[in-house]
């Protein structure tokens, strides 16, 4: 529970299908169910850092030094696993190996044992004397929070959710801008037919009607407007042309009013999809850099939605991230027995448009295999950079020249070699053996620091005392000092007097 562990015993236990009916059965009576197993031994959570600790471990099919320990307390020793004489059951079999490997006992797992375990946590609180129901729930709510909170917490600036919503976001976008620019060109075209056969770019035939309002505002004056818009003095020239000779008809002042508006509010939307862009962009940079080197900020960024996370897409084989996001057609044609897509998101780049139609499968085959090495890079490398990914698209370019022309490329082996020594000078690559030495040496110059630093309070305490001594010997030797006596003048003799 969130509260501890706790261990139950039931003296008669049958994996039959009668004993589900009766574990069933008696949930809903607690007295009923209390004849059927007992506490035998509890031991709650200390600390709420050492509940968080053990939820993590058990989440991941783990157990912690707390379980093990309590499991070796209160269960009877056993010699080997064919000499026990009891069943330890478990409700996540992930976590059977794990217990046996270290504390010996073997486990089992089913769907009674389940229901056993619902039936436990609906009536632990009576079982127990310690902890009452409020008190039970209380804890469940501060350990889910701690542990929902740990799961989220990542660095800032490594995360790539946001790079989930912004995908999608630029996708729904660029259908939305589409369609307002194909309208708006319906409607000034009934004014303006011309323009649209000139300029074919719909966010720059929505600047320029943002720009000229009306078909009679035209004129020479806004030429230079017009070829910065349309970046081709031709063109500008060619519309200021068209103006003159236009068979549009004439619009009222409430039609350009509403036409003006809904201009502005497309030429805003693709402002904000160019920000979008560049945000994209520096996103993918801080989390998969050689990715996004590879393939491009937009399939890059297709394929982490598509897997979910980056830790997915570096967990997926090559195969898997060739047809990624072409399931329907993978799963229709294994249904039918066809051929099997050759490709999925990946067919947007520009890698597989400029193959031919004969190696498309395999220039396909190739970069799934280069994507993978780069998502593994970005998702475990301590430093991000993209020296691996610049690498990995110069082998893709050398396989295209090497599939038209016969150009033998290089090894891959050479490749990567020459990267990680690259890496390692720069200090950007760090193997396990280094980390481990660096570790070491981590420890021992910090054992070093510790012992000068002891050694140096040492020597100043003991200076420390010396003076204190030296303080109380002075005013000890002072206090026993007599006072000086002062010499009485002594009073002279006639004698003495008479002589001189």
């Amino acid at each position: 529970t969130a509260a501890g562990y706790a261990l139950f015993e039931r003296e008669e236990y049958d994996e039959i299908g009668g004993e589900m009916e009766q574990v069933q059965a008696s949930i809903a009576d607690f007295e009923r169910f209390a004849t059927l197993f007992k506490m035998t031994a509890y031991q709650p959570f200390k600390t709420h850092d050492e509940a968080v600790e053990n939820i993590f471990a058990v989440s991941k099919g783990e157990i912690t030094e707390t379980l093990q320990l309590f499991l070796q307390s209160y269960l009877p020793k056993v010699k080997s696993s064919k000499k026990q004489k009891f069943q330890l059951g478990i409700a996540d079999k992930l976590m059977g190996p794990q217990i046996t490997e270290k504390t010996g006992y073997t486990t089992t797992t089913n769907e009674t044992i389940r229901e056993i375990y619902r039936g436990i946590r609906v009536h632990f609180h009576r079982f127990s004397k310690k902890i009452t129901d409020s008190d039970l729930k209380q804890a469940q709510l501060g350990l889910a929070h701690a542990f929902s909170r740990n799961k989220c917490k990542h660095d800032v600036n490594r995360q790539d959710k946001p790079i989930i919503q912004v995908i999608a976001l630029i996708e729904q976008m660029d259908k939305n801008i589409n369609t307002f620019s194909m309208r708006l060109k319906e409607w000034f075209s009934w004014h303006f037919p011309e323009l649209a056969k000139i300029i074919s770019d719909n966010s720059v035939y929505a600047k320029v009607v943002d720009l000229v309002e009306h078909r009679e505002n035209i004129n020479e004056a806004l030429l230079e407007q017009l070829e910065e818009i349309t970046m081709d003095e031709g063109k500008a020239k060619e519309i200021i042309e068209a103006a003159g000779i236009s068979m549009g008809q004439e619009i009222g002042e409430d039609d350009v009013a509403q036409i003006k508006m809904f201009t502005s509010r497309v030429v805003e939307m693709i402002n904000y999809r160019a920000s979008l862009g560049d945000y994209l962009h520096n996103r993918m940079n801080a989390v998969a850099p050689n990715l996004s080197t590879l393939i491009g900020d937009n399939v890059a960024a297709k394929l982490i939605s598509q897997a979910g996370s980056l830790v997915n897409l570096a967990k997926y084989p090559a195969s898997t991230i060739q047809i990624l996001g072409a399931e329907k057609a993978l799963f229709r044609a294994l249904k039918s027995r066809g051929n099997t897509p050759k490709y999925g998101i990946i067919y947007n780049s520009s890698f597989i448009s400029r193959a031919g139609i004969k190696n498309k499968g395999k220039i396909s085959r190739y970069i799934a295999n280069k994507l993978a090495i780069a998502a593994r890079f970005d998702q475990f490398a301590l430093v991000p950079n993209s020296k691996v990914g610049d690498a990995l698209k110069e082998q893709v370019e050398e396989r295209l020249r090497f599939l038209s022309s016969g150009e033998k490329p290089k090894t891959n082996r050479d490749v990567m070699k020459s990267v990680l020594e690259e890496l390692k000078e720069e200090g950007l690559y760090v193997t396990a053996e280094d980390s481990k030495a660096n570790h070491e040496n981590a420890e021992e110059a910090e054992a070093k620091e510790t012992k000068k630093k002891e050694k140096k309070e040492k020597k100043e305490k003991k200076k420390k005392n010396k003076r204190k001594h030296e303080d109380e010997d002075m005013d000890v030797e002072e206090e026993a000092a007599p006072e000086p006596v002062k010499e009485k003048k002594k009073k002279k003799s006639k004698k003495q007097k008479t002589e001189e």
